[in-house]
């Protein structure tokens, strides 16, 4: 963890790392900033509603953030998420720190702003201290794994091209509703590439308090392009995960 890595493109290489991907909190409280030798910067970008990230330390990037122009760009789960362990920076556009209670600030005000809600949040914050790989459904990890090996997405086709419109629709692609597909969940793995990251193991869908109707769930294995769904609620700060399976009852007598 002790290279400050400066990307020229959209390849992932690799670096030691003593440290592990923990995260200390208890219960339902606020975690505390957890204090590491080394941290990776990052200055936020309100207008875009991301993080780009100005200085890498680590191994902890290899599985968080997109790659576009060799730049990398946390989304907001992503950048409380390293601010809470202690493994990232964030600053302002003047490069004044930004604080946390700050950062929590920004995604209670406007839920739809970034695309992510609080309980979003608090499951992507579960499944990375569970130690999965995880990312927002369907915005790939770099252009590099783009669909056919194309650039376009969003209506921007030049790969060395990026503007805010680019990153604003990818991360906010996320409407805030009923049952929807929130992320594209991978299982641990040392060897993980954003320019290769396979089929992820499941989609993790967002519901209600109240289970998915049939129709809900195969609008949704139909949007997901046949990849095994999973759903998760959140109460109070506990997250809880099911699945469904098809069951046909036999005809009686």
């Amino acid at each position: 963890m002790e290279v400050t890595h400066d990307c020229d493109s959209d390849s992932e290489g690799s670096f030691d790392d003593s440290v592990d991907d923990e995260l200390c909190y208890v219960s339902d409280e606020i975690p505390k900033f957890q204090f590491r030798n080394l941290t990776s910067k990052a200055r936020w970008i309100e207008e875009l509603g991301v993080a780009e990230v100005l200085e890498m330390k680590g191994k902890m990037w290899t599985t968080t953030g997109i790659v576009r122009d060799g730049k990398t760009y946390y989304s907001i789960e992503e950048t409380l998420y390293l601010a809470e362990i202690g493994a990232l920076e964030i600053l302002n556009v003047d490069n004044t720190p930004l604080s946390l209670m700050d950062m929590y600030a920004k995604l209670a005000e406007d839920v739809n702003r970034y695309g992510c809600s609080w309980e979003s949040f608090e499951v992507y914050r579960h499944l990375k201290f569970l130690g999965y790989i995880v990312g927002r459904h369907s915005v790939p990890w770099s252009m590099k794994n783009a669909q056919e090996g194309t650039t376009e997405y969003g209506g921007i086709t030049d790969r060395r091209s990026l503007d805010n419109s680019c990153i604003t629709e990818m991360f906010a692609d996320l409407h805030i509703g009923e049952s929807r597909p929130i992320f594209d969940v991978y299982p641990p793995n040392s060897k993980f590439k954003k320019s290769s990251p396979g089929n992820p193991s499941f989609v993790l869908c967002l519901s209600s308090v109240y289970p998915p109707s049939k129709k809900e769930i195969e609008d949704l294995e139909a949007r997901c392009g046949g990849s095994p769904l999973k759903f998760c609620v959140v109460e109070h700060g506990r997250v809880s995960f099911l699945s469904f399976m098809k069951v046909e009852l036999p005809v009686l007598p």
